[in-house]
């Protein structure tokens, strides 16, 4: 080993099978997104569908052969990278960094709109106070970094508990669904799950659909804090997968069946059980319901928040950034420096689209952007199946040539269909322009930011760290 390699700060191994199932399903499963899916009626269970078995399982298969073939810290910046060069790996990982920077943001938000009905239905309007809003989601991330610098070792139970508290929610929310049905009936009928007339805000969703559905190459972007990857991590994508597909598809049919088109984009998972209750005589059960959502939505944040911080992590290593954001805390053995930069980063975006923006507004645009810088690293990892099944005449993977090109063909198809509808607004949008000036300005703005970062930052790192990074 060298020198260099030897003296690379080294994060633990914490995470065991258990764990990362957990935290696949406070990943992907992101009752988050539901809402504004929800809200476009009936067809977008068909888009949930056809989601799952053109993009998630190509995303299983992806993930597993991967991290075979290139385990360690860096995900989906390392696979990209290995497969199609440094440039490619670095934009890669860029994407997947700022667009957490955008995401979690969101997740702030989500936070605010469900933890105020812990204070009674009464208190629900406070979630569309932008005072309140704000103070309330950089709180909730301040919390969040302190935590994830801790560690991992204090951090995944943080993940851990949301995962239980998704399960619980998604749980009482079917059940009251199903209870519903049985007793009252439904006024859902099959003319709501046909292609609307205009299908304009429909479009946005199959990119939102694809954005709910990735989180599997999570774990691998923590690749050298799991225990024993090659045993651990193929069983839990498999089970992290089933249950969170099956999470989407029953909470959005039960959304449709309690509320119908009319979601709150913040507030539509609460609302349906508030009101599911009320019919059945349970309002007390709004409360607890919405602490568990809490729970959960807290635990959606931390998992995005430390996963995501690995890239930067990665890249001040390798010098295309700054070298600090390769450091590690001196007693936790966490990137701290890296976890700093994005909180501030998200809180910056979070206080700049609060102004003129409601705050359901600002949610959906954060998302949509996010949607698109979320995607941009799939494409490379499907490319690289694709790739992989053309030019290796024997495999050397997990899977054979055909499982390959198909996964890899699907997988791309889907993933470019799902970036390109994003820009589509979704009907919570009052300025086409406004949007569109938004998403076009910004995905440019990040990905010339990366150009910069690579192309000019990284030449003028020092010497001996381009030796370094050769050996």
């Amino acid at each position: 080993m060298s020198d260099a390699g030897a003296n690379q700060p080294h994060l633990k191994r914490v995470l065991g099978r258990r764990d990362l199932v957990l935290l696949f399903v406070v990943a992907v499963f992101n009752l988050n997104v539901v809402p504004s899916i929800a809200a476009n009626g009936g067809v977008t269970v068909w888009l949930w569908i056809i989601s799952l078995l053109l993009f998630f399982w190509p995303q299983g298969i992806a993930v597993i052969e991967l991290a075979h073939r290139y385990p360690g810290e860096g995900g989906v910046y390392l696979w990209a990278k290995e497969v199609f060069g440094d440039f490619h790996g670095f934009l890669s990982g860029w994407c997947y960094w700022t667009n957490n920077m955008l995401y979690v943001p969101t997740v702030m938000l989500y936070f605010v709109g469900v933890s105020v009905f812990v204070l009674g239905p009464n208190h629900a309007a406070l979630a569309d106070n932008k005072s309140f809003a704000l103070t309330a989601s950089l709180a909730l991330l301040t919390l969040l970094t302190v935590l994830n610098i801790v560690g991992l070792r204090v951090g995944k139970w943080i993940n851990n508990l949301g995962a239980i508290g998704t399960f619980i929610a998604a749980a009482v929310l079917i059940g009251l669904g199903v209870v519903i049905w049985l007793r009252f009936g439904t006024t859902i009928t099959a003319a709501d799950f046909r292609v609307p007339a205009n299908p304009r805000f429909v479009l946005n969703s199959f990119g939102v659909i694809c954005f709910g559905l990735v989180g599997l190459e999570l774990a691998s972007v923590m690749g050298d804090e799991i225990q024993d990857p090659g045993r651990t991590l193929p069983g839990a994508v498999a089970w992290g997968g089933v249950l969170s597909g099956a999470l989407y598809v029953g909470v959005t049919l039960t959304l449709l069946v309690a509320v119908g088109k009319n979601v709150n984009v913040l507030q539509g998972i609460v609302q349906a059980v508030s009101h599911m209750a009320g019919r059945v005589g349970a309002v007390w059960i709004t409360v607890p319901f919405a602490l568990m959502l809490s729970f959960s939505i807290a635990g959606i944040g931390s998992a995005w928040m430390g996963g995501s911080a690995r890239i930067p992590f990665v890249a001040g290593l390798d010098s295309y950034m700054p070298s600090w954001l390769g450091k590690v805390h001196p007693r936790y053995a966490t990137p701290y420096a890296a976890l700093i930069v994005q909180a501030i980063v998200s809180a910056l975006l979070v206080i700049m689209n609060f102004f003129g923006a409601g705050v359901q507004e600002t949610f959906q645009k954060l998302l949509s952007l996010a949607v698109v810088l979320q995607l941009i690293p799939f494409v490379y990892m499907f490319g690289a199946l694709v790739r992989f099944s053309i030019v290796e005449a024997v495999p050397r993977g997990q899977y054979s040539r055909v499982t390959m090109f198909l996964a890899g063909s699907s997988g791309l198809l889907t993933t470019i269909l799902g970036i390109a509808l994003v820009f589509f607004p979704a009907q919570q949008i009052t300025s086409l322009w406004s949007y569109e000036i938004w998403m076009v300005g910004g995905t440019l703005f990040f990905i010339g930011l990366a150009a910069f970062f690579f192309f000019v930052y990284g030449r003028l790192k020092p010497p001996q760290l381009e030796s370094a990074s050769t050996m």
